[in-house]
């Protein structure tokens, strides 16, 4: 084993499953219910990263490739943030939601040259961005919905004062709503000391020079 390198084995993959039936059990002990969803989302994840792996070496050979796969990354973090929010979401709602935090950040990002504009940069910085986007989306989405049910009482009341339905609405669902953020801001409060940005953990990882990663993830 190189200096600083993760060994792929048999003793990975036995510490990951064992880790993977321990939550399970863990689960199913405390009568939260979710064992079941544990294991698939863990045999899940692992065909998806293995499939995933061979994709991104083709897709970064070029533009257009590395382009479609982000657009790919996209429509299925839309999909899911308004699976996850439920029937009562616009359609258009989650992919403006994510569309509206990722792309002005993106274009920062690459207008100010703070990343090179290069297929391996791009993609994981797009990827990164797309799934915090995609999270906050979900979290702010069921947390409105939740609210609107169990306060409607409240709701009918604003309207009743004379407020639109719009602002009736938000006068609710603002606060529980600003709630989606704290997921993020608790990780970027922490970072370096409870935990590390992707591109650390695996160039830490990878045994490359620690101080590298350190700029793009700030």
């Amino acid at each position: 084993m190189s200096g600083g390198t993760v060994p792929i084995g048999p003793a990975l993959v036995a510490a990951l499953v064992g880790l993977t039936l321990a939550a399970a059990a863990v689960l199913r002990l405390s009568g939260l219910g979710r064992a079941r969803a544990i294991l698939g989302a863990a045999a899940r994840a692992t065909v998806q990263l293995g499939v995933v792996s061979l994709v991104i070496v083709a897709v970064l050979r070029h533009w257009w490739s590395t382009g479609a796969f982000i657009l790919l990354m996209y429509v299925v973090a839309s999909v899911t943030a308004r699976r996850r929010i439920g029937a009562g979401c616009p359609a258009r709602v989650a992919p403006l939601a994510i569309a509206a935090g990722v792309v002005p950040s993106l274009g920062v990002l690459l207008a100010s040259r703070a990343l090179p504009a290069t297929p391996l940069v791009l993609l994981p910085t797009a990827g990164i961005l797309i799934g915090g986007a995609m999270t906050a989306t979900s979290l702010a989405g069921r947390r409105t919905l939740d609210e609107l049910r169990s306060r409607h009482g409240e709701y009918e009341a604003g309207l009743a004062l004379g407020l639109l339905p719009r602002d009736a609405a938000l006068e609710i669902c603002r606060p529980a709503a600003g709630q989606a953020l704290i997921p993020a801001l608790d990780q970027t409060r922490t970072v370096g000391r409870s935990r590390c940005r992707g591109r650390s953990s695996g160039c830490c990882s990878a045994g490359r020079d620690r101080s590298r990663p350190g700029r793009p993830s700030c």
